[in-house]
This record gives structure tokens, sequence and C-alpha cells, in this order.
């Protein structure tokens, strides 16, 4: 996987870089929440249940109270840690049930981006922006380019455009992309 740049601390940038799990989380997280404290939220959820890499089989099998507790803890992994907690048991059940526990063979395995798309939105908290953006970090950042990736991706697969996660390789690509965000919510 590419070296990524998304939560600005280098060792949860280094998980996400490293750990597919991680990097699918962290768009899961990225609700309602800071985007980069959304993509650092693997790693202090992975600190807080004391492993150096994401399981989605011993995800899913954690007892839900000790997860959402882990969550929970301040500083918070995100800030509706019970709801995020129960998501990312259900994210990780379908991982275990049709992708072998593996969040790289769900974008490895895809033979389109269409196919790909509609996998993410098949997960739960992805909807079909979310989903868009996630095919355009994966084709613009870690290199995951399956026929019609952009096509699948729409307007954020555009290259030189800072509109989402995708874009954010560095500090001030960050600054960027939040400057785009408050313009469009500024336009309503």
């Amino acid at each position: 996987m590419a070296t990524l740049q998304i939560s600005q601390v280098p060792e949860a940038d280094r998980l996400l870089s490293t750990d597919p799990l991680a990097l699918l989380l962290g768009m899961l997280y990225d609700q309602q929440f800071p985007m980069e404290r959304a993509f650092a939220g693997p790693y202090v959820l992975a600190q807080r249940i004391g492993v150096t890499s994401l399981d989605a089989t011993a995800l899913a099998a954690l007892d839900p109270e000790t997860l959402a507790a882990a969550m929970a803890t301040t500083p918070v992994v995100h800030r509706y840690p019970k709801a995020m907690a129960e998501r990312t048991q259900a994210v990780c059940r379908i991982l275990v049930e049709q992708y072998d526990g593996s969040a790289a063979t769900l974008w490895e395995t895809a033979a389109s981006g269409a196919e790909l798309l509609k996998r993410l939105t098949a997960l739960p908290g992805f909807g079909k922006q979310k989903a868009q953006i996630f095919v355009a970090l994966l084709g613009k950042q870690v290199g995951v380019r399956p026929p019609g990736w952009e096509a699948a991706a729409g307007a954020y697969a555009e290259e030189g455009s800072f509109r989402s996660v995708a874009d954010v390789t560095s500090q001030a690509a960050l600054e960027k992309v939040r400057a785009f965000k408050k313009e469009q919510k500024a336009k309503g």
C-alpha cells in the first residue's frame, strides 16, 4: 500500500498505509466527525484493545460492550461510540462472511469500479457518496484501479481536485479539502 497522510498522525497514518481494515474503518468513521480524527480512530482503537493491527474476525467476535467502551474512552474514537462500535462489528462480520475476513479482498477481487462501488454500498454506514469517495481514495492513493473506477467514483476521481479525503496527501492538501467543503457548505 501507499504511504498515506490522512490523519496527520504518523503512527495512525502508518497503520492506515499497512492495514486495509484500518483504512476501511477510517472511512466508516468519517461521518459527523473531523476527517483526520476519524482516520486516526483505527489506530486509537488498536491501541485500546492491545493489538498492532486490526483483525476483522477478532473485532466481529469481540464483546460488544468491550468494543463500545474502548471507543467511548476519552478521547473518543468517534462522537457516537456505541453506534460506531455496532457498525464496526457489522462491517467486520460481512468481511468475515463474504471476503475471508480481509478488507483488501473486498477491493482486490472487484472486477470493475461498478462492482467495487456496489460492494462498498452494501456495507453498513456506506452510502453512495461515501462509497464513491472510498473508490476514489483507493484509486488515487492506493493504486486500486479496477476498470471503470473513475466512473464509479464520479467527481471524486478528478485529478487535481481537493473534494474529499481521497485528495488528502499532506497538511496543505487537508487544508484545501477543508476550504472546499466549507465553500460547498456555504453554497447550501
